[in-house]
């Protein structure tokens, strides 16, 4: 994919920084767009500003965590901005729509979402003044993307059994808690302010993707910023005395983060380096976030996201290692010799009792063991 092809040239260039470059200018790009689209949509500064507050607190994990979602954070604000523009003053510019997909599809499965967003645009609003115009943007949308493989994404072992990538948001998340929060607090605003019907709508779908899938709630909170800014409105007295303590919040906020620097989630690289070095090329057997550090530092993986690219039998047994269940063996008995696990993961719990493989080195995320022969 083309995703990967940028990430390795990222990687080739800046190392690993590379990959945190593009994270910020990432989360920087949606940022400016979703700002930029508030002031087009006529909303006040000081509610347009903490909108935006309550965004980064609940996208955390989106924002900061490095993935191949970043294009989609650029992306979908990228879209979602085009659609409204189109809404205010409609133009040939919702061609555009056309390239802007068949690029992203190319980059990150969430394209999905983004196509579904622009189908409610094209059939509730524009399709009633212009419904050849809108049929015709519509299919060549759909025309855009590789049917067989978002199919075979849809239908993945993962999402059908609803964990990894695909799992619902949760209660004893602290991080979904967060989410779902802020989520609740933006579309009740946004309602407030009265969407056009494509947009409650959306808002309506994004919602229940949310809740089926944690991971899109980043999706529905940028989508809600400006009909929910819209409906905050400030007397400039009243707007000076928020802005103080909300400034106190951010500042505060950002602090913290060039504090702690950038939040790590996966193995350091001196593991990562050792487990490359004893795989000698073969493929390593690594969860999630793992096996993408792996893919990118330039190794190989025995399987990762999308699962969808390996046979049906061995998502089975891919998915029952990660749970820790006995049959996720067979996974470890077919796989090579070097094994990447996250600490106090399930697949962790199970490897610490098992006699087919034996620890070789860990840092403070992940433990690198090396199968018995």
């Amino acid at each position: 994919m083309l995703a990967e092809l940028i990430l390795r040239g990222l990687t080739s260039v800046a190392g690993n920084r590379g990959f945190l470059v593009a994270q910020v200018i990432a989360v920087a790009a949606a940022l400016a767009l979703l700002a930029w689209d508030l002031r087009r949509a006529g909303a006040d500064d000081f509610g347009g500003a903490l909108v935006l507050l309550v965004i980064v607190v609940g996208a955390l994990p989106a924002l900061l965590v490095i993935r191949s979602q970043l294009f989609s954070l650029l992306f979908f604000p990228a879209l979602v901005a085009l659609l409204r523009i189109e809404m205010r003053e409609p133009s040939a510019r919702i061609w555009l729509l056309l390239p802007l997909l068949a690029l992203w599809s190319n980059l990150h499965g969430a394209v999905l979402v983004g196509l579904a967003i622009a189908a409610s645009y094209l059939v509730l609003e524009r399709g009633r003044r212009q419904p050849l115009l809108a049929a015709a943007v519509l299919g060549g949308s759909a025309l855009a993307q590789t049917p067989d493989y978002y199919l075979g994404v849809l239908h993945n072992e993962a999402a059908r059994r609803g964990v990894q990538l695909w799992a619902p948001l949760s209660l004893t998340s602290g991080f979904d808690l967060l989410l779902l929060a802020t989520a609740v607090t933006l579309v009740i605003l946004a309602l407030r302010s009265r969407p056009a019907l494509w947009e409650t709508v959306a808002l309506a779908a994004l919602a229940i993707l949310t809740i089926r899938t944690a991971r899109s709630g980043v999706w529905l909170l940028f989508f809600a910023a400006a009909p929910a800014a819209r409906a905050l409105r400030f007397g400039p007295g009243r707007s000076l005395r928020l802005a103080v303590p909300a400034l106190a919040v951010a500042a505060a906020v950002v602090a913290f983060g060039l504090v702690h620097g950038p939040l790590s989630t996966g193995a350091g690289k001196p593991l990562l380096a050792e487990a490359l070095q004893r795989a000698h090329g073969t493929p390593i057997l690594a969860e999630g976030v793992l096996a993408e550090q792996v893919a990118f530092a330039g190794g190989r993986v025995w399987m990762s996201n999308p699962l969808d690219a390996f046979s049906r039998r061995d998502q089975r047994l891919y998915l029952d290692w990660l749970a820790g269940h006995s049959k996720g063996d067979a996974a470890l008995q077919a796989a090579p010799r070097v094994v990447l696990v996250l600490r106090d993961s399930d697949a962790a719990h199970r490897l610490g009792h098992s006699r087919l493989a034996h620890r070789v080195a860990s840092d403070a995320n992940a433990l690198l063991y090396v199968k018995l022969r």
